[in-house]
């Protein structure tokens, strides 16, 4: 069963190449297919209305990939679009809010989806890059350098959270389906620049507590036994990866959602990688932890 031609909701899609190994593991495109279907009920949430960069694996994890921003040439009619007017000029991005889009960038092997802190305010009308687009949150990125092992950034990720309290917000962790954690919170619609502000005073203060753990250099030397907190992912230009997206590696793990008692568990060695079945799994029994970040009250943040 290499190709088929499917109904998914309503949509005539043809999937391609479905047995084709894309994870040294033995994990299949038809696999990635599947998986990303079984959870659109909880990723789309997340996805909609922001536009998507895809990274593309055509020959596998092992393979040469791309970086894609615009949609694709050949995209159906009916697949939503948003054009967004930066400093290279305007670019026409995917919207991801169905399924059929979502198992049509799976098809063309985007293993990896990533978005903004903001959506479109009017989805179909331009928008242009600027320190005034809204963001509705705010996350901070852990990057850890060489040797830095999960109980190290588990504390790091209570720091922040800890950082978040204190300006009236509240903090939702997800792994990055690497090395790392990252840390979101809900706000009120913020200009860009204004929230840029906020999260470099974060960084600042955690840099001047614990000058031993954090980093905000991003060369690996300054990295090496540090964590980065990368704040440029609030960016309005820069992308995330989207909670429940796929990462490429050696097997299909996925930037997952997580509790704060897990995250207190990982500070004393229990394990925070988590594949695609192990992430279905979860939802089943626990629904998305993430949804918060989409319905819990949005506080503005503090004044610079």
């Amino acid at each position: 069963m290499a190709d088929v031609t499917a109904d998914v909701a309503g949509r005539t899609l043809r999937l391609t190449n479905l047995d084709k190994v894309l994870y040294p593991c033995g994990f299949t495109k038809g696999e990635v297919i599947e998986y990303y279907r079984a959870i659109a009920s909880v990723m789309l949430p997340h996805l909609s209305g922001r536009p998507v960069t895809r990274v593309r694996f055509p020959h596998g994890t092992t393979g040469p990939s791309f970086f894609e921003k615009n949609v694709p040439a050949a995209a159906p009619a009916w697949l939503q679009r948003q054009v967004v007017d930066g400093t290279d000029g305007a670019v026409i991005y995917p919207l991801i809010n169905d399924v059929p889009t979502l198992v049509y960038m799976a098809n063309l092997a985007a293993l990896e989806l990533h978005t903004p802190q903001w959506r479109t305010p009017d989805e179909g009308a331009p928008v242009r890059l600027s320190p005034q687009v809204l963001i509705d949150q705010v996350v901070m990125d852990l990057d850890p350098g060489a040797d830095v092992t999960m109980p190290l950034i588990a504390l790091a990720a209570l720091l922040v959270a800890g950082e978040f309290a204190e300006a009236g917000l509240r903090a939702y962790p997800k792994t990055s389906g690497r090395k790392g954690i990252q840390v979101y919170a809900p706000v009120a619609p913020t200009p860009a620049g204004s929230a840029l502000t906020y999260i470099t005073s974060v960084a600042g203060t955690l840099m001047t507590r614990h000058p031993e753990l954090f980093v905000t250099t991003v060369s690996k030397e300054a990295r090496a036994g540090k964590i980065l907190l990368d704040i440029n992912q609030n960016l309005p230009g820069r992308t995330t990866v989207s909670v429940y997206s796929l990462r490429a590696g050696a097997t299909p793990t996925v930037s997952t959602p997580l509790t704060w008692d897990e995250v207190e568990a990982a500070r004393v060695g229990a394990p925070l990688t988590f594949t695609a079945p192990d992430v279905l799994e979860r939802v089943h029994r626990d629904g998305d932890l993430f949804a918060a970040v989409l319905t819990d009250q949005r506080p503005s943040l503090p004044a610079p």
